[in-house]
């Protein structure tokens, strides 16, 4: 038997390690969106929260999701180090997923309409949701850049290495909406959500066992500061106690949605304040252009996530309500429309990307590309429209929602692989991580908004179920025709402001589409 070595070993042509985080952020995935595609009808049927509750909750969770990222990052870069803020954050991981199968007792509703709640389970729903955050904040924030270090400044595999980790995140949300959300829907809530925090198990013991085809990357650039003591205690473990303790304050915010919105009013107030300042005091020329042309592009953005993730919320409800869900003679879970998304990603992405290279000097700059996310988002949300109006009286055929997927995946490949790069390649180079910070602040913002928007479709419901399908109908073709003329008149506003971004970009925009 032949000893493999660890030292340099590769695996199609990739460094061993790639595969262990490949397989790690699967089942991280796995874990984060069965949950996801759960949250709304196990609020709105066991626990029968309005519309209205249960999209905020879910926004209030997902923006404070998206923005504890940037201190895991931080901690990580400071102090830990990429490996131990990854285990660290899959054991909350695990903790969360663990109290997420705990079920309690579903709520009754009396003949006079008072609904009675269990409310100890509640509580410990919404202290499950504050480790997931914790966990995601030290997990999501890390695995990426431990990629990174795998390869060395300047290797060509570096490119295709990323392409092979971000097909492990599809692959593991494909497989979680349609394992998850099938257990969840048809055998029980802890079965689905037990299901995704067994996913979650497996990614942690897979990192924790492939810590020697990481090669040394990923550890702490203090190791001395981590095993001084402070309080009698190590710092390193001060560190994990104070992040876990951090749970206790998101507890309560996932629980009070006015107060998640205020902090993204002024963190988002103040930042744009500090990049104008930044701008005006310390840039000129090209640099200042620069970052007045990616402050636009995350501008619309935030639209255009705001609209595509009404998936996790109106869309879900729409599914479970509206939607005739027989698909080639199979009976699909609402929660289980969600695959698509992740499907045609596996499907596309290599399309788009062969795509953008055979155009070549035809390929649309940044700004276009943008503008065409937008608008396909749009046209999404009106194949929905034309769905509801052919339907008559009867529900709505699948194929319409089936179709509005696959115009939110083409308008997301638009959009999103560039994303990130071009806060890298825009930001002045002393405010790259504020610029990244923003970038996820951003994002955050998106989810609370896309949960208000949801609300426009917010209807009556009894235990769970729509009372009448043609005054739901006009509910949610109410809230797509918004979203369809938003997507539209959005994205015909960035196309017409695209030559002026173009030109501020000064070339940038040429190396992010090559």
């Amino acid at each position: 038997m032949t000893t493999l070595k660890t030292s340099g070993e590769t695996l199609f042509g990739h460094p061993k390690g790639l595969f262990i985080l490949f397989f790690t952020e699967m089942w991280e995935r796995f874990s984060f969106y069965g949950m996801k595609a759960l949250l709304i009808f196990y609020l709105t049927k066991y626990h029968l929260f309005s519309d209205d509750s249960g999209n905020l909750l879910i926004g209030s969770y997902a923006a404070l999701v998206y923005a504890v990222p940037v201190i895991g990052g931080f901690i990580a870069d400071k102090y830990l180090g990429f490996r131990k803020a990854i285990i660290f954050g899959g054991v909350m991981l695990v903790l969360g997923h663990l109290g997420m199968a705990y079920e309690g007792n579903a709520a009754t509703q009396s003949m006079t309409g008072e609904i009675t709640r269990d409310n100890s389970a509640l509580q410990i729903f919404y202290f499950s949701l504050s480790l997931i955050i914790v966990g995601v904040g030290f997990l999501k924030a890390n695995i990426s850049s431990l990629v990174g270090e795998l390869y060395a400044t300047g290797d060509k595999r570096r490119d295709s290495g990323f392409t092979i980790f971000y097909m492990g995140i599809n692959l593991g949300s494909f497989l979680a909406t349609i394992i998850c959300a099938w257990l969840g829907e048809n055998y029980g809530w802890s079965y689905g959500f037990g299901a995704a925090g067994i996913g979650m198990f497996f990614g942690l013991i897979t990192f924790i066992s492939g810590k020697r085809f990481l090669e040394g990357k990923g550890e702490s650039k203090v190791p001395a500061f981590l095993i001084k003591t402070s309080l009698g205690i190590k710092n390193e473990w001060l560190i994990y106690i104070a992040s876990a303790l951090s749970a206790l304050f998101f507890w309560q915010m996932v629980q009070s949605h006015d107060a998640v919105s205020w902090i993204l009013k002024i963190a988002g107030g103040c930042s744009f304040l500090y990049i104008v300042y930044y701008a005006v005091t310390q840039l000129s020329g090209k640099e200042r252009d620069q970052l007045i042309a990616l402050t636009i592009l995350i501008v619309f953005t935030i639209v255009f996530w705001a609209l595509f993730e009404q998936a996790y919320t109106s869309l879900n409800l729409f599914a479970d309500r509206i939607l005739d869900r027989n698909v080639l003679g199979f009976e699909l879970t609402a929660g289980q429309f969600l695959s698509f998304n992740a499907l045609f990603i596996i499907l596309l992405a290599p399309v788009f990307a062969w795509l953008w290279v055979k155009l070549g000097k035809y390929n649309p700059n940044t700004a276009v590309k943008f503008s065409l996310a937008l608008i396909l988002v749009g046209l999404g949300f009106g194949s929905l429209v034309l769905g509801i109006n052919i339907s008559e009286t009867g529900k709505v055929a699948a194929f319409w929602l089936i179709l509005t997927y696959l115009l939110h995946t083409c308008g997301e490949l638009s959009l999103s692989p560039v994303g990130l790069s071009a806060v890298t390649k825009l930001s002045p180079v002393k405010i790259v991580g504020f610029m990244m910070g923003v970038w996820f602040l951003a994002t955050a913002s998106s989810e609370f908004i896309a949960s208000v928007l949801a609300n426009i479709a917010s209807i009556d419901t009894s235990s769970g179920s729509a009372p009448d399908l043609n005054l739901a109908k006009q509910s949610y073709l109410k809230l797509f025709e918004y979203l369809f003329y938003t997507g539209i008149g959005f994205g015909i506003l960035l196309l017409i402001l695209s030559p002026f971004i173009k030109k501020l970009m000064h070339g940038v925009d040429k190396e992010l589409n090559n």
